[in-house]
């Protein structure tokens, strides 16, 4: 007897019971979604991914703020779009980010078979599964090159639309060998000022989406694509943990541990954002002398921009984010536009800051995303904050109106009118109820 591969073992931990407490969580990961996609659909990255579908044929998928196009193309397009204000869900130990991946897919498969909200609401809590136990089984030094959610991201969104076409097992296992034969993904884009972190997700969502349609229509892939000789692990996961991508203690599905983000920023970013929020009202920029940032070493990897040159420095800055957020309180996404991040006061508060690794911090990450605060007063007194996880994690959550407060916001942003904002949000949350999935169509496309 052939030895089960770990792709057949994933397939099989997805038929586990969904319940419409999952499905109500699934629609407000789908409406957290909606408001990351609009607000970039309006800009100029978002107009590249646009132009790009301009050419296409209709078809039965919306783009969002768009027009009606075939599948393939929303999914690519749409995919694009989550990530560009960088206010997307987050898996912390996996390091990922789910929404912008996932939905895309499973809404343009959706929309193309004409699926019921349940089947929709299944996929995407399935999609999740895939992709984050993939991203907690694949190792750290994985990160240090790879962007996780490029790599992994065609699993969750395979898996999805496999769902949406209620392939069996065997197909979804097609499914999942065809996308890990092609995945990748670089950290390179990230220093330079560039939209290929856009590419990566509308590329991973496309290929979950392909490679789903073609099971369907009879194309195998390796079973061993993970653990083979040649396999996923073997070429980019040398420190992975193969067996966490089928067991663990964990009692729900992965959808629960996702973290909604409050802040515009990367998320390694927040714990500095929510430490400075704490103390903000305990002193002014004009008391400091100077300010240490302890915290983890991937935070500084990505985060460590005294000057930052651009919006995606500055949202990629923890000297930023810490000088905005003390100087003008919560930061908003005009927080990182050009003319705030060139402010003197800003600045001169940056050019203050130190960056340290903490040991603590460090061995508590991925688990925690945490960050110390230490400031020197001129007056002489020091004052230390700790912040142990950031907002909008498992152990510091937001709650649903704060989900619903965060959408407003950028539908507003985008100059989305309150009506269709109200019947947006009314529809989505619906959905687990056995609302209607073809009744958002209207809402979602240009008006």
């Amino acid at each position: 007897m052939e030895k089960k591969s770990l792709t057949a073992n994933l397939v099989e931990g997805l038929n586990k019971e969904i319940t419409s407490q999952d499905r109500y969580r699934a629609s407000l990961h789908f409406l957290d979604w909606i408001g990351c996609a609009f607000i970039g659909s309006v800009s100029g990255t978002g107009k590249v991914f646009y132009d790009f579908s301009i050419s296409s044929m209709k078809g039965n998928a919306a783009i969002l703020n768009g027009e009606l196009c075939p599948p393939e193309v929303a999914s690519f397009v749409n995919g694009s779009l989550g990530n560009i204000f960088e206010m997307d869900d987050i898996h912390r130990t996996s390091i990922l980010h789910p929404g912008p991946v996932i939905i895309p897919a499973a809404l343009a498969a959706a929309q193309e078979y004409s699926s019921n909200s349940e089947t929709f609401l299944n996929s995407i809590i399935c999609g999740y599964e895939a992709m984050i136990r993939l991203g907690e089984s694949i190792g750290k030094e994985h990160y240090k090159f790879f962007h996780n959610t490029a790599t992994c991201g065609s699993f969750g969104s395979g898996i999805a639309v496999g769902k949406v076409l209620n392939l069996n097992d065997e197909q979804l296992i097609n499914v999942l060998g065809n996308c890990g034969s092609v995945i990748g993904g670089l950290w390179q884009m990230r220093n330079e000022d560039v939209m290929t972190k856009q590419f990566h997700n509308a590329n991973a969502a496309r290929t979950g989406f392909t490679t789903a349609i073609l099971a369907k229509n009879g194309l195998t892939g390796p079973k061993f694509i993970l653990e083979g000789p040649q396999g996923v692990y073997a070429a980019i996961g040398k420190d992975g943990d193969p067996q966490k991508i089928i067991s663990d203690n964990y009692p729900n599905w992965k959808i629960f541990d996702t973290s909604f983000k409050p802040w515009a920023a990367c998320r390694h970013a927040h714990p500095v954002i929510d430490a400075t929020l704490n103390l903000k009202k305990k002193i002014s920029p004009a008391d400091i002398n100077n300010v240490k940032i302890k915290t983890y070493k991937d935070a500084i990897k990505f985060c460590d921009r005294v000057s930052p040159k651009n919006v995606i420095d500055a949202k990629f800055s923890l000297q930023h984010v810490f000088a905005t957020t003390l100087i003008d309180g919560p930061p908003s996404i005009s927080s990182f536009d050009e003319k705030n991040y060139k402010r003197g006061d800003i600045d001169s508060l940056r050019k203050k800051i130190n960056l340290v690794v903490s040991q603590k911090i460090e061995e508590s990450y991925p688990e925690h995303y945490g960050a110390e605060l230490e400031i020197d007063l001129y007056s002489g007194d020091k004052l230390k904050v700790f912040q142990k996880d950031a907002l909008g994690d498992p152990g510091n959550p937001i709650t649903e109106r704060d989900v619903i407060k965060k959408f407003i916001t950028l539908m507003n942003a985008a100059n989305i009118k309150s009506l269709r904002i109200d019947d947006i949000i009314n529809c989505v949350l619906g959905l687990s109820n056995g609302g209607e999935l073809g009744k958002l169509e209207r809402l979602l496309v240009q008006k």
